[in-house]
């Protein structure tokens, strides 16, 4: 039996309608055609033209994405009864697919699991939140404190919910930014922002206050050990290194020297500590510097020191107005790898940019393998790690591309 409606009714367009049909969670402004009274960032329920029920989601005045959905069950009661039954859900996938690697995972991948704008990372005792949605600002208060409860029942031991808010998008919901430790009861939070984890075999120390994004990337884990196979007995250029993560896992991995590069010296000093942390320092040496810049000058070179590039560079583009020159970007870098490269050679080479579709990366390849006079013989085809889902229905949460050739 449905429960009576106490929420405000928002109606939306025939083309809302087919998209909330088909799967996905979003109603943009644009799509809405008349409101009931409502308060910003309370739960609305979204009807089509018919008066029919579609979903009830989080309404936002200051974003375009005006709704997000979090239902389509007219019986669901969004008590803490409904976020506890999401969250055990979350985390039983995360100990299924991960097993063992679920002490560093993700968690929560917004709406991948039904929390739009939520992610939060769990780093051994750690748990690291970013909230860039106004509706789960606002429910946070509910949702943290059960998700350090359902770890801790679950024989976790949590020490903390550090949240990394200091990203300029929250502005388009009207959130403030900022970042610190939320208050959890009975629970007194660590006087270092630093923890160590280990993934692959890998030791890093995380820096979950300063390190990009939640203070490292987890979506390559099972990326970076699958290009540590072909390191072995190799000399490798790692670009974008960032705290080290491909550099370490080819060290490791028998790699005979590592040349590791970024562009931020922060970046490369938590690099030398991680290599210093394995025992490994010895085999990899880290240089500051721009990648844009640094292979031109070894392609003039010529020397082909290198057996493996491996390219993982930040995101080129966040918007589709932007793709045409991150496409450039993108070429230029695998270009000039390829040129670096001595035949059978192997090109380690990613794109994390959801608007850099796979169909657009795998095109410019084959541009800058042509430029190069070089043919890529394919070893890989891989996506992000399994505890970063792709939902089919919602095209936004499928960004990561990586690829292994070799270049004969």
């Amino acid at each position: 039996m449905k429960q009576t409606r106490s929420f405000p009714k928002i109606t939306v367009t025939p083309k809302a309608e087919r998209g909330v049909l088909a799967g996905h969670p979003w109603i943009y402004n644009t799509e809405i055609t008349e409101t009931e009274p409502y308060r910003n960032g309370e739960l609305v329920d979204v009807m089509n033209h018919r008066g029919s029920y579609l979903g009830t989601g989080f309404i936002s005045d200051r974003s375009k994405i005006r709704v997000r959905l979090i239902s389509r069950s007219a019986n669901d009661t969004f008590d803490e009864a409904f976020w506890e039954r999401r969250l055990r859900y979350a985390w039983d996938y995360r100990k299924t697919v991960m097993g063992e690697d679920a002490s560093c995972c993700r968690v929560v991948f917004g709406e991948a699991d039904q929390f739009p704008g939520l992610t939060v990372d769990l780093f051994q005792n750690i748990l690291v939140a970013q909230t860039l949605s106004l509706g789960m600002e606002l429910v946070k208060p509910v949702v943290f404190p059960l998700l350090a409860r359902v770890l801790t029942e679950d024989g976790r031991k949590i020490d903390g919910i550090y949240e990394r808010n200091d990203v300029g998008i929250r502005a388009l919901e009207g959130l403030e930014q900022g970042k610190g430790f939320f208050p959890l009861p009975g629970v007194l939070a660590p006087e270092t922002t630093k923890t160590k984890i280990t993934e692959n075999g890998v030791r890093y120390l995380v820096d979950y206050e300063n390190g990009q994004k939640t203070g490292y990337f987890l979506d390559q884990k099972y990326n970076r050990r699958a290009a540590a196979k072909i390191c072995r007995g190799k000399r490798v250029l790692d670009c974008f290194t960032d705290t080290g993560s491909f550099a370490l896992n080819a060290a490791l991995g028998g790699a005979e020297h590592v040349h590791a590069v970024d562009i931020s010296a922060g970046a490369i000093r938590a690099a030398e500590e991680n290599a210093r942390l394995n025992g490994c320092e010895d085999r990899v040496d880290f240089e500051t510097a721009n990648v844009f810049d640094l292979l031109p000058k070894l392609a003039e070179d010529s020397s082909r020191d290198y057996d493996v590039v491996i390219l993982d560079p930040p995101a080129f583009t966040k918007s589709r107005k932007t793709v045409s020159g991150a496409e450039r970007g993108y070429k230029e870098i695998n270009y000039r790898a390829m040129k670096i490269l001595p035949r059978g050679g192997y090109l380690v080479t990613c794109s994390c940019s959801h608007f850099m579709t796979d169909e657009l990366f795998r095109a410019m390849l084959h541009s800058a393998a042509a430029d190069a006079q070089v043919s890529l013989r394919q070893v890989e085809a891989r996506q992000q790690a399994p505890d970063h889902p792709i939902l089919w229905n919602v095209p936004e949460t499928d960004y990561l591309k990586f690829y292994i050739f070799q270049v004969v």
